[in-house]
């Protein structure tokens, strides 16, 4: 495990310490200043985070950073992919289809949606260095031709409006400033009558902003996960058709309908597979002690523990926040542009 965790951060942006130390600096300040926040902060913000998690989440996770619901018997790989797949149908994606993911990370569920529906996909994203590695993935892929990649902010994609047969997201827009804005940028993006979906994270209906754990647990999950504000359902709810969307369907797709395994179970460990175990509670413990021994040697970048302590402050949150039922990593929403 110390030999595939030294490997996989091989790569990492240089700088690390300084980087991640910047990014706390910055998080805490602009959440303490009394000034409205402008999409810049949130842009400086998430560009710091990503370049220095990026390859924490493959090496802890895979190409796809995001959760889903799943069912006994089914692996953490097909759940993921089922997830996707899932968004796909609904937006009915297929052949001569030209679609926008925005937020598109290292391109990993693009680059699965594209191989299952044939459409093209341009991945929005406005980190230079998750974009290396996505368009690697897609020459690696033998997807190039199906798989494009822009390097821009996702609130102002250099396109012209009408522009795209289907747009979507998986959980990315929760580091928009604000919904109304991504959700805006979506609807500019779209052809009349055609649809957008995303997974959303928010709050739920369960959340207490009155409740000091609840407050905690919301702010931890928010300084680990790299996003200034966490919305409440209703919020995205009132976004959608503020903007001028056709609201088709919003429902918390973590919800069980029969026999699930929780989305969070991944990073509890109950039950793990060889697939999950690195995400797991025992294993993000074994990675921490790992990199310490790794920084000593000065085979891991200086600044590594703490970028894995920070995760690990979001982890737990995380799950706190779904066996209480306060949060969900996927707020399904399906809306159509008007035609």
């Amino acid at each position: 495990m110390a030999f595939k965790l030294s490997n996989s951060l091989k790569g990492a942006t240089s700088g690390i310490a300084r980087t991640i130390g910047e990014y706390d600096r910055r998080f805490r300040t602009t959440r303490r200043d009394k000034r409205e926040r402008t999409p810049l902060d949130h842009k400086e913000i998430n560009d710091l985070y990503y370049n220095v998690v990026t390859d924490f989440f493959e090496f802890g996770w895979g190409r796809s950073f995001h959760f889903a619901p799943r069912v006994p018997g089914e692996s953490f790989k097909a759940s993921l992919a089922r997830h996707q797949h899932y968004l796909a149908h609904k937006l009915g994606l297929g052949p001569g289809m030209v679609v926008a993911d925005l937020g598109c990370g290292v391109g990993g569920p693009l680059l699965e949606i594209a191989r299952f529906t044939g459409a093209r996909i341009v991945g929005v994203n406005s980190n230079a260095y998750q974009l290396e590695h996505a368009r690697k993935y897609a020459e690696e892929a033998e997807l190039t031709h199906l798989a494009e990649f822009m390097h821009c902010d996702f609130l102002d994609v250099d396109a012209p409006d009408g522009s795209f047969d289907a747009v979507f997201s998986i959980e990315a827009t929760c580091h928009a400033p604000d919904k109304v804005s991504i959700y805006g940028e979506a609807f500019r993006l779209l052809k009349p009558g055609a649809c957008f979906a995303s997974y959303e994270w928010c709050m739920t209906d369960r959340y207490d902003p009155e409740d000091p754990l609840h407050r905690r647990i919301k702010a931890d999950i928010e300084l680990g996960g790299g996003i200034l504000e966490l919305d409440e359902r209703r919020t995205v709810d009132e976004a959608l058709v503020a903007v001028g969307f056709e609201v088709l369907e919003t429902r918390d797709v973590t919800v069980p309908t029969g026999p699930s395994v929780p989305w969070y179970q991944p990073l509890v460990g109950s039950g793990i597979s060889l697939a999950t175990f690195r995400s797991s509670r025992i294993g993000r413990s074994i990675t921490q002690v790992s990199l310490r021994l790794l920084e000593a040697l000065r085979i891991a970048p200086k600044g590594s523990v703490r970028v894995s302590e920070t995760l690990n402050i979001c982890a737990v949150a995380l799950v706190e926040a779904g066996r209480l039922g306060i949060f969900t990593p996927a707020y399904f929403i399906h809306a159509r542009k008007p035609a």
